[in-house]
């Protein structure tokens, strides 16, 4: 169980990882949110595992997009992303490896075609991490999101790298991704910052301040 913990996710320019949710117009939500992930969809490796059809692109964000999906030994998620994605993910959920969903809810596993199987953790995020980190083996295991999850792993000093994908959009609102971040634990020391001709992917190791 030598893995790291990480997190991957898409922000806009101006510190959103996901639009303000707006129940009277969620056709706006769901075009704010596609325009901010629009670098991903067109990628090869992307469109065949969501099963969206054959060809797509290939290059350094198809790469990444691969890279990161075979690093990832076991995910977990906090039970709002679980939520939304039951009502959104394929039959074949995309993960094809243990998820471990952060919830008060108690609940028998969830077994998906493909290799994924959710498991529903009561006891708190760091009993979520060890079992996760269990079912990684040797590879590294990848907190899924949301927003707040994220978060509770960064201020509890839990995360050990993470990469942003910076895309060229504003949203104006919002979730932000470090909104209560406990800055004065967390020291960031960059990894890797690699431009391409649609986003920017930047990588850190997370180091106690």
């Amino acid at each position: 169980m030598a893995g790291k913990v990480f997190f991957s996710v898409t922000m806009s320019l101006d510190g959103f990882i996901a639009p303000e949710e707006r129940m009277d117009d969620p056709d706006r939500w769901m075009a704010q949110w596609m325009e901010l992930q629009q670098w991903a969809f067109p990628q090869r490796f992307i469109r065949e595992n969501l099963k969206l059809g054959e060809g797509g692109d290939e290059g350094r964000d198809n790469d990444i997009a691969r890279e990161t999906f075979e690093r990832t030994g076991a995910s977990v998620m906090g039970k709002r992303m679980f939520d939304l994605g039951e009502q959104a993910w394929p039959e074949e959920a995309p993960f094809h490896t243990p998820v471990f969903v952060v919830t008060h809810e108690k609940r028998d596993p969830w077994e998906r075609p493909g290799g994924t199987t959710f498991h529903f953790v009561n006891d708190g995020i760091e009993i979520a991490l060890d079992q996760a980190r269990e079912g990684a083996r040797d590879r590294d295991v990848r907190i899924a999101g949301g927003g707040a999850t994220i978060l509770e792993y960064v201020n509890a000093g839990l995360i050990d790298e993470f990469s942003i994908t910076l895309s060229p959009v504003l949203i104006g609102s919002g979730i932000r991704l470090f909104e209560g971040v406990d800055a004065g634990r967390v020291a960031l020391e960059p990894v890797r910052a690699e431009p391409t001709p649609r986003v920017t992917h930047l990588t850190y190791a997370v180091r106690e301040r």
